[in-house]
């Protein structure tokens, strides 16, 4: 086990200890946690101000400063359990889920063996992928595989304050105990503050009659920014200017929530660069509330360092435990939530979620090409599934290098070139993989709102990455934003002029630098089709870029 690398490198950021290829818990918190086992009767843990003495007393035993919690946690610990539950809710907590945790935490030692024992052995590949916990930094594309017991023990050493924290900051990595979370509910009551932790100790109540079965994968996708022959590498303008690929199905929805389509598709988060920005803090926007819903989410903020912008992350398997109304100030808790998709192959739910960072207060930059090009790289790396990408490149026989669109466009315009045999193939393989692959794109306002992003740009940026990804449709939630209450027809009229990425690029950029330039100040949507908002057409039926 020592012999492990993985398991080397991460074992500062776990609270057990490993001795002669062992880990252990020390026999300090051994005590403590079978205290807590066997119930409130034995442990005398039946309120909050004692479970956070309890907490107190096994960071003591992990030699874990009590300094590097914030201030008012043991307060907030108080007021959650002792005054906000009902005397029923901290009952049940008390002498049926607490027990529970703390059978659960003694076992984090033996699941995290077995975790490392068949770490190599997830995808049937020998040692050639890793998929043991590990950091995954910036730059390295990987897998991590966690069993959903696992992760629900590891969560556990959150709730009560478990991981060291004495480096996590220079590793550009989150905050993962809950301390802050709790802190907040004492320092400014807000009752969305209050939903949140609801919804984490409905999980751990769910859990604790019910642990969940499979797996849930963490993925650090790149687009290397040097070229590489067997990776789609960070595309410059010209890929987009010239790329003949078709766009994608294009669904607009103005009610709904992204995280309730029906279907397959890849749900995108409106992520943070530090994922699950602040989901254990006071944030409550799209981020935290799916990761308050899906509290197996958090566990990826354990390893994955900060995004940069040729980077994304993948993560499949999670399951939803809670419903809710509202949105940030207005977020509540409401209840349990069934969660009824199905299970892949691989052991994991069918729930894919993309976090993707969008460009921050962008102001008027956003327009400048260079920041639209940093924004539809971000997407495309989300979206982009390589495996899949290659492989239909390799049945046309091409490289990477070559399918830019300038391939495709001296496929259309160059018989000396390439034979129109040949593009029928390229077109019958790309209907073919469109057929066999539902899985499209959930998405909405991304990088807008709190962010600051332009609606309309965003949108038309997801839509362009999502077609040159090779996904077959993309689903778009307005959430009832005005701006893009014409979206629809806008998306249709572009549809019926059958423009390619490159036709739909070209007129974004060209928009961009007439707003960047003060030439405009009305949105793509009206610039595009005046006619929609009653100043006459700016291409009629036949024209096209």
């Amino acid at each position: 086990m020592e012999k492990r690398e993985d398991l080397r490198s991460f074992l500062p950021y776990l609270p057990v200890v490993m001795r002669s290829s062992t880990l252990f818990w020390p026999s300090h918190v051994v005590e403590a946690l079978k205290e807590l086992a066997r119930g409130p009767l034995h442990s005398h843990v039946d309120s909050g101000h004692i479970l956070f003495t309890a907490i107190e007393d096994i960071r003591n035993s992990l030699s874990l400063s009590s300094n590097s919690l914030a201030p008012s946690t043991s307060l907030g610990y108080s007021l959650f359990f002792d005054e906000l539950m009902t005397r029923e809710e901290s009952r049940k907590w008390f002498e049926e889920v607490v027990p529970a945790l703390g059978s659960l935490l003694l076992r984090l030692p033996s699941l995290l063996e077995a975790h490392y024992e068949n770490a190599d052995k997830v995808l049937n590949v020998g040692a050639m992928i890793g998929t043991g916990l590990r950091m995954l930094d910036s730059q390295e594309a990987g897998i991590v595989f966690l069993s959903r017991e696992l992760i629900a023990a590891l969560l556990g050493c959150s709730l009560f304050c478990l991981f060291p924290d004495h480096d996590r900051y220079m590793k550009q990595l989150q905050i993962i105990n809950f301390d802050q979370l709790f802190a907040s509910l004492y320092e400014d009551y807000s009752q969305k503050q209050e939903s949140k932790i609801r919804c984490i100790i409905h999980y751990f109540q769910r859990i604790s009659s019910d642990m969940p079965k499979g797996v849930v994968s963490f993925e650090r996708k790149v687009l290397p920014f040097e070229g590489d022959a067997d990776l789609i590498s960070y595309p410059k303008s010209n890929f987009w200017s010239t790329s003949a690929i078709p766009l994608c199905k294009f669904e607009v929805h103005t009610s709904g929530h992204i995280e309730d389509q029906s279907g397959e598709a890849v749900e995108v988060d409106f992520a943070n660069k530090y994922l699950g920005g602040g989901a254990l803090g006071r944030g409550c926007v799209q981020e935290e509330i799916r990761f308050m819903v899906s509290p197996e989410l958090i566990a990826g903020m354990l390893f994955l360092t900060a995004m940069e912008e040729n980077e994304a992350i993948d993560i499949v398997g999670v399951e939803r435990f809670s419903s809710y109304t509202g949105y940030a100030s207005s977020f509540r808790f409401s209840g349990d939530y069934v969660d009824e998709r199905d299970v892949d192959n691989l052991g994991r739910r069918k729930t894919r979620i993309v976090a993707i960072d969008a460009l921050c207060s962008p102001g008027m930059r956003q327009y400048r090409e260079k920041f639209v090009l940093r924004e539809i790289n971000k997407a495309f790396c989300g979206f982009l599934y390589q495996f899949k990408y290659q492989k239909i490149l390799q049945e046309n026989g091409w490289s990477s290098e070559q399918f830019d669109a300038s391939t495709l466009t001296h496929m259309e315009t160059s018989e000396e070139e390439i034979s129109n045999h040949e593009f029928e193939k390229f077109q019958n393989n790309y209907q073919r993989m469109e057929q066999g692959n539902n899985i499209g794109v959930a998405t909405g306002n991304w990088g807008c709102g709190a962010f600051g992003g332009d609606p309309e740009l965003k949108a038309i940026i997801q839509w362009l990455a999502a077609s040159q990804a090779l996904r077959p449709f993309i689903a778009y939630y307005t959430f009832g934003l005005e701006a893009l209450q014409n979206l629809d027809e806008v998306a249709s009229w572009i549809l019926s002029q059958r423009w390619t990425v490159g036709d739909l690029w070209n007129m974004l950029i060209e928009y961009s630098t007439k707003r960047s330039k003060g030439e405009t100040t009305v949105g793509f949507l009206r610039w595009l089709l005046p006619s929609l908002y009653g100043h006459g057409a700016r291409f009629n039926s036949s024209n096209s870029p």
